[in-house]
């Protein structure tokens, strides 16, 4: 509990504790976390420090898909749900990506590795079906080139371990 008050607060003094910073915060705190997610803990630090309301900090992380209340994977795989992603064969590359990864969306797999979220946009429309795995957004896929995506990573992940 302490390393987390000293990493909240090192944010918290280097983002500014005004209210207006709440966002990049709940984003610097989400980052700085083994699980890519805001704790309980870490909301009531943050409250703290800001001298507001946990349920303002609360329904901050809420509101934004990019920030996550729960325990995620090393890698978040997020999946466009918006129409024209939709109407692109969006429910192909969900299918392929849930076979691949043997979970649902909003599951993340026993081995920590990944977590599948459904995001209303990536802001990626013009290259719909699509997706974005950590910061990197791909489009134009197929079902195989979704898989094709997984399994590099995986590949990468073992790679890591091996080295």
């Amino acid at each position: 509990m302490e390393k987390l008050r000293k990493a909240v607060g090192d944010i918290v003094s280097e983002l500014g504790p005004e209210k207006g910073s709440l966002l990049a915060i709940l984003l610097a705190v989400q980052d700085a976390s083994p699980e890519s997610y805001v704790s309980e803990e870490a909301v009531n630090e943050i409250a703290r420090l800001l001298n507001t309301s946990r349920s303002m900090v609360y329904s901050t992380a809420s509101f934004y898909s990019e920030i996550s209340l729960m325990p995620r994977g090393r890698h978040i795989v997020r999946l466009c749900i918006n129409a024209p992603c939709e109407d692109a064969g969006k429910e192909e590359i969900r299918k392929a990506l849930e076979k691949e990864l043997g979970i649902k969306l909003g599951e993340t797999t026993q081995d920590k590795m990944f977590s599948l979220e459904g995001v209303s946009c990536l802001g990626a429309c013009f290259m719909s079906p699509a997706i974005k795995v950590d910061d990197k957004v791909y489009g134009d896929l197929t079902p195989a080139g979704a898989v094709r995506v997984m399994r590099e990573l995986k590949e990468a992940a073992k790679n890591e371990h091996i080295s």
